[in-house]
């Protein structure tokens, strides 16, 4: 949770810090489940077609990362990358459609793998399509 804040507060401050171990990160505003408050939290930076993936690993814990509550009951989000902001409507991803995402989410950031290999829990990830 400290790293994160700094993270952004260093993204504030700065208007870059992009990356993490060399790995491209964007900035997700998003609103909190149960607060109603903005957030703002780095996540690893995924392309996808016209949007993006985020994927709720949280380091293949055995609970989703407190982010995902907020997108399953805000799914508005929006989504900085390098200065540029894009809103986006998130949607967790089916099963089937998992399958075939996650070369696109070990592609960008391979630990992925490692993740599902240290959890039994079935990693969520979201779909980001443009508003």
């Amino acid at each position: 949770m400290l790293v994160t804040r700094l993270h952004v507060l260093l993204h504030r401050i700065t208007g870059s810090l992009n990356t993490f171990s060399s790995k491209e990160v964007c900035f997700v505003t998003m609103t909190g489940a149960r607060s109603g408050r903005t957030l703002m939290i780095p996540l690893m930076y995924l392309p996808y077609g016209e949007g993006v993936l985020l994927v709720a690993s949280q380091g293949g814990a055995s609970r989703n990362p407190l982010w995902y509550h907020n997108l399953v009951k805000h799914p508005n989000i929006e989504v900085e990358h390098r200065g540029t902001r894009k809103k986006y409507c998130a949607r967790l991803a089916d099963a089937a459609e998992k399958t075939l995402l996650w070369s696109t989410c070990d592609h960008y950031w391979p630990d992925y793998a490692k993740y599902r290999k240290r959890t039994t829990r079935n990693i969520p990830i979201f779909v980001c399509e443009p508003h």
